[in-house]
């Protein structure tokens, strides 16, 4: 039986997705997918699937759904933000069967700015090359190649069988006054001495020029050297950071351009990738450099951290509902489902 949810209020930055596109970017298609893979992951086991099945992304706007047809089994990861069933408020990072005629609402979050949305057996959606991933710019995924509007509906594999007991898991931390970490290069040497302490040294705040494709920083320029800004079109990865002639770094994310021309100053490391997305417009960022053995062992720490997720539910009764409604649903750990450099 296929069970059908209704989008009746959404914010425009709501959109479908799951673990990305791999194996495109050599055609100029970066890998989109979520923004907070630790978050989808989260919800996704919870409700019993894979750590990258389908779900809905909501990008500071919340929403509200309503089930028009049958009865399937949801969570909700990310950002704190709060939630109502049917007028009434219950915590997030936990499982809710929603019936026929229920209605969910979604808040803006508190803080933070993704939280995700999972249904048991995944979102069905036409992937399209390998993914259902929304990559708003180049037009596929999603829906029609467009994020939601009221008035859409999704399918979900619906259930007639009584569903097993809730069950909750702990929130992780977000750790906002640690700094982000990156490494150096790779066009380190196009910048001067002082470039790079501006860099390591300042507090640098998200603009409102920041969407899923990058986050172009405010602060203070950073001085490119003698060669300029500009450069041969190279590669670009996720966390790479542009510096383009104005000096404002851009932090380049999910729906990313695969290539650009001006000089990347440092990277993100994979693991804090997740802690950057979390934050909205007007949030502090700091950056840190690391080596590369250091990386390595972070992307490993949160790739284990997912791989736990499992064994870390629980059952619902028993837990401090209030204690969870107010807690801090987004964590440090980062893009463990990938591998490592």
């Amino acid at each position: 039986m296929t069970g059908r949810l209704a989008l009746t209020r959404c914010h425009s930055a709501l959109s479908l997705q799951d673990g990305g596109r791999r194996g495109y970017q050599r055609y100029g298609l970066s890998g989109s997918g979520a923004m907070d893979p630790l978050a989808m992951a989260t919800a996704n086991v919870l409700v019993g699937n894979a750590v990258e099945a389908p779900v809905l992304e909501f990008g500071l706007g919340g929403g509200r759904l309503v089930v028009e047809a049958g009865r399937g089994r949801f969570a909700c990861a990310g950002a704190p933000c709060t939630l109502r069933l049917d007028g009434a408020p219950i915590a997030g990072h936990r499982t809710v069967t929603l019936a026929e005629g229920a209605e969910l609402v979604i808040d803006p979050p508190r803080e933070g700015t993704f939280v995700y949305l999972a249904v048991a057996g995944g979102f069905e959606a036409r992937p399209l090359l390998g993914s259902i991933s929304l990559h708003l710019r180049a037009g596929i995924g999603g829906i029609d190649g467009r994020t939601f509007q009221a008035g859409d509906t999704l399918a979900f594999p619906a259930t007639e069988h009584a569903a097993p007991d809730d069950r909750t898991v702990d929130a992780v931390p977000l750790d906002r006054d640690a700094p982000i970490r990156i490494m150096l290069g790779p066009q380190a040497d196009s910048f001067t001495k002082a470039g790079i302490d501006t860099l390591l040294g300042s507090t640098f705040t998200v603009s409102h020029r920041a969407d899923r494709m990058g986050y172009q920083l405010d602060g203070p320029a950073i001085a490119h050297g003698a060669g300029g800004y500009n450069i041969v079109s190279d590669a670009t990865v996720a966390g790479s950071i542009q510096v383009p002639g104005n000096g404002r770094p851009i932090v380049l994310m999910a729906d990313r351009q695969t290539t650009g021309g001006y000089p990347k100053i440092a990277t993100v490391i994979s693991a804090d990738l997740r802690r950057l997305a979390q934050r909205r417009p007007g949030d502090p960022i700091r950056f840190e450099a690391v080596t590369l053995a250091a990386a390595r062992e972070a992307a490993l720490e949160r790739r284990r951290a997912v791989a736990d997720l499992p064994g870390r539910l629980r059952p619902l009764a028993g837990i401090d509902v209030e204690r969870l409604f107010g807690a801090n649903l987004a964590g440090q750990a980062v893009d463990a489902l990938r591998e490592s450099p």
